[in-house]
């Protein structure tokens, strides 16, 4: 069965459920970086909360998306993603039961669009070690370790968003390297 779901911009009054998303992501998705150490998963949270969420998405300089189930239990958040206009992913985060869904390729590929509306040519961001292959697989380039803000050792990756979208039309329309 598919899981049918929509993008659309985040609003504060989504923050309640997406700071909900954001916690069983982490604790249960990403189990296998924090490995259930207390400080590390005490660090990690410490800052979701839904008054914070509702900062984020309520922040001019930030452009948040929620991914929303349209079939059965509609008004279900699946995933959401927060780009800065610093270009920085800061959020990414999919529901442990919508991972290999569409939802995380959809919300990528509508921040990487608001991105070239701001005219971000390049995004980065920190992702933890069992996310990182998923962003390589949208053509991000892992850089290598670094700390995280929350102290977690995470890959840095990094995709030059004009580059991407030349070389695909150069491919789509000749084989020259002009």
């Amino acid at each position: 069965m598919s899981t049918r779901f929509d993008i659309r911009k985040a609003v504060p009054g989504d923050a309640s459920a997406a700071c909900a998303l954001l916690r069983r992501s982490i604790e249960i998705g990403c189990k296998a970086d924090h490995q259930d150490q207390p400080a590390v998963l005490e660090a990690w949270l410490g800052n979701k909360t839904a008054a914070n969420v509702a900062t984020w998405f309520s922040n001019s300089s930030n452009h948040a998306l929620v991914a929303e189930r349209v079939d059965g239990n509609r008004g279900e958040l699946l995933g959401l993603c927060l780009l800065t206009q610093a270009g920085k992913l800061a959020l990414c985060y999919v529901s442990p039961e919508a991972l290999r869904s569409g939802v995380g390729r959809a919300l990528i590929a509508a921040a990487e669009e608001q991105a070239r509306a701001w005219s971000i040519k390049k995004l980065h961001l920190h992702s933890p070690a069992s996310a990182s292959a998923f962003f390589e697989g949208q053509g991000y380039v892992n850089a290598g370790k670094d700390k995280s803000c929350w102290g977690l050792e995470c890959d840095l990756l990094w995709k030059q968003l004009d580059a991407a979208r030349d070389a695909g039309a150069r491919k789509r329309f000749c084989n020259c390297n002009g």
